[in-house]
């Protein structure tokens, strides 16, 4: 592929993200207004036509890493794996 046509595509790579990102902008402002309806009508669930809405507060229990690699280090160095991955980036 000539620079030329690596250049085009970079350039139609950047319209396509900054689309992107306009549509997942303007799909969590949709989200965030049907939130606010829910919390405006002080409910959790909500059946509208054929589609159930849910907005409800969750618990969830998490692994504080970062403590337990304070509390106790040599464990914690015994249990961590190296992983490799490859990234792809264009600066301009």
């Amino acid at each position: 592929m000539a620079n030329n046509e690596l250049l085009n595509k970079i350039e139609a790579l950047n319209e396509w993200e900054e689309l992107l990102e306009q549509a997942k902008a303007e799909a969590e402002a949709i989200k965030d207004e049907i939130k606010r309806e829910l919390e405006m009508r002080d409910t959790e669930e909500l059946v509208c036509g054929q589609y159930i809405i849910r907005y409800a507060n969750i618990l969830t229990q998490r692994f504080d890493t970062t403590s337990f690699k304070k509390a106790l280090p040599d464990v914690y160095k015994a249990f961590i794996k190296q992983s490799a991955s490859r990234r792809f980036t264009i600066t301009a």
